[in-house]
């Protein structure tokens, strides 16, 4: 299986948080599964931890790419391609991240291991 991390998902992975359900830790702990993590989720923890709005974020935020490289993790970029599509998803679900998350899981055939309902209206597969 082809994984795709909700920021939260890779938040509460990398602090052991037991909010991480329990089918997408066996997952993300699958060797058989890539597990990606889009450019998307490492700009939304920098933002976030910088407006005080994650501060559980500190131990992680010395050199991201490097704690999801360390992870054995895929980092996934942002193309225009992937732009283009966020750009034009309905407007069921605002937050710009979610839509890109969404856009690329959907472009790359990708399952996303993620809490949040609202994106089933998009269609996209969901493991929670």
């Amino acid at each position: 299986m082809r994984l795709l991390l909700d920021t939260h998902t890779l938040i509460w992975w990398l602090v052991g948080s037991p909010s991480l359900s329990g089918p997408g830790r066996s997952a993300m702990d699958d060797p058989e599964n890539d597990v990606f993590v889009s450019a998307v989720s490492t700009w939304e923890i920098a933002t976030k931890h910088r407006l005080g709005k994650l501060p559980i974020a500190s131990q992680i935020m010395q050199d991201l790419s490097a704690v999801v490289a360390e992870q054995d993790f895929i980092s996934l970029p942002i193309t225009p391609r992937h732009g283009q599509t966020a750009g034009a998803l309905p407007r069921t679900h605002r937050d710009p991240f979610d839509r890109m998350l969404i856009a690329q899981a959907m472009l790359e055939n990708l399952v996303l291991v993620s809490n949040e309902q609202i994106f089933d209206a998009y269609g996209v597969a969901r493991l929670w």
